[in-house]
């Protein structure tokens, strides 16, 4: 069977729990992740603490790092959506957590998150990395609709995420918040500060390829843009040449070409707009420059065509 297609979401947190982690960052991590996920259980009087992902790759390295850390014994468990939603869940199960959240610095009840585990940018990467991890999404790069998003159950927690997002040093993240339902959502929408915040959440390769298809898509926009605008420039050349031979036409009809004879650049410029209704002004002037055998300018050109129009319009009144 063909492997199932992730999400471009997905691809980053499983690029994020497969890089390198040592204790200290596995701390701040984990500490997020709970804060932010983490659910307690109480079953025949006894306390349990439950973690959930829909990505298997999460599940398990929750599961190593917490073992990793504390050589606790652990609980893995599934559930699957019943209907239609069908979607496998992961569960780690931890019983009696609360020396590990106290390591963790973890509390449920107080929204604020732990000086000491964002202490320097390194600990405060791997903060956010947990959060994202935890009910972060992000929009595929395919799409026009940059957007990067963590979403909280606790408001006042996620003013003191954004504190720390906005604080690490070098970066400028530009996050901002807004309520959604019951939730509240720390987002960015520049892609440039997307792609850090990628960077500094341990998703490199993702990085990378959302920078590729964003200079590619950037790229093309200004292609686009450049015909948009040549067209526009086209059209414009045709309408002004087709205005410019309609007044000569009526002085020559009124006037006869007798009456450009006292200035031979007038009358050149004239006798080409008949010849060329849609040259533009600088096709004019090499026209006039090689006839002229001198140096005639695209600004020249246009003061001949201005002084036509003047003419025109005194012939007229």
């Amino acid at each position: 069977m063909p492997n199932k297609t992730i999400s471009f979401a997905q691809e980053v947190k499983e690029e994020i729990v497969s890089g390198f982690w040592n204790d200290a960052r596995k701390r701040s991590l984990l500490s997020a992740f709970i804060k932010n996920n983490g659910h307690i259980r109480i079953s025949g009087g006894k306390q349990s603490l439950e973690l959930s992902s829909e990505n298997a790759k999460i599940a398990k390295s929750l599961y190593t790092f917490i073992t990793d850390l504390y050589g606790v014994p652990l609980r893995f468990a599934y559930t699957r959506g019943m209907r239609l939603n069908k979607r496998v869940k992961y569960h780690v199960l931890i019983d009696n957590p609360d020396d590990i959240l106290s390591d963790l610095e973890v509390s449920f009840l107080e929204g604020k998150v732990p000086h000491n585990l964002v202490a320097n940018d390194e600990l405060a990467s791997a903060y956010l990395a947990g959060s994202f991890l935890s009910s972060g999404s992000v929009n595929d790069p395919k799409t026009s609709n940059y957007h990067l998003e963590i979403a909280f159950s606790d408001a006042n927690y996620a003013k003191w995420f954004l504190h720390v997002l906005n604080k690490i040093n070098n970066h400028q993240f530009v996050g901002k918040i807004a309520k959604r339902r019951l939730q509240t959502i720390v987002y960015i929408k520049r892609s440039d500060s997307i792609s850090e915040f990628l960077i500094q959440i341990g998703a490199t390769s993702c990085a990378l390829r959302f920078e590729d298809v964003r200079v590619d898509r950037d790229f093309s926009n200004i292609g686009n843009r450049q015909q948009n605008l040549d067209n526009a420039n086209f059209g414009k050349t045709l309408s002004t040449g087709k205005r410019q031979k309609e007044e000569i036409e009526y002085l020559v009809e009124h006037k006869g070409w007798s009456f450009f004879d006292g200035n031979i650049k007038l009358r050149l410029a004239a006798e080409y707009r008949l010849k060329k209704e849609d040259a533009s002004l600088l096709e004019i002037a090499d026209m006039l420059s090689e006839e002229l055998a001198s140096t005639i300018t695209k600004s020249n050109v246009n003061h001949l065509y201005r002084r036509i129009h003047e003419l025109y319009l005194e012939a007229t009144k």
